[in-house]
């Protein structure tokens, strides 16, 4: 097996360190990785939140077809409300939750690079 180097582009890219946050990431400090630590968490917390929404619903109409039974029985345009629900209306519920936690992803990912204060001359990524 080879040795593993760490290569660090980041040190390359300026001569001068950036000011504030933005230089604890950059130079990866122990308090950038506290702020991409709670980057991480927050992003974590909003996955586990939305999947437990994704869950509670979506997991919870047998259970309620269990409990009302006569809902079983009704029909809307000849297919029953049990398929209505679970094989036609899951599908845009799961793509709305999806659309949901990419603009609140994203949300929190804005709010942690205003946080870090990226200086004005320094690349933007686009991916």
């Amino acid at each position: 097996m080879s040795e593993r180097v760490r290569v660090d582009l980041a040190a390359h890219r300026r001569s001068r360190p950036a000011p504030g946050a933005h230089a604890e990431l950059v130079e990866q400090t122990p308090v950038g990785d506290v702020l991409v630590r709670e980057l991480m968490r927050v992003q974590l917390g909003l996955a586990l939140r939305l999947a437990g929404v994704v869950a509670v619903t979506l997991g919870g109409l047998p259970l309620v077809f269990t409990l009302w039974p006569a809902a079983t029985r009704v029909s809307v345009a000849g297919i029953g409300l049990p398929w209505l629900l679970l094989g036609v209306a899951a599908f845009p519920f799961l793509a709305a939750a999806g659309w949901v936690y990419t603009r609140l992803a994203e949300r929190n990912e804005a709010d942690f690079a205003a946080l870090v204060g990226r200086p004005a001359d320094a690349p933007q990524r686009r991916g």
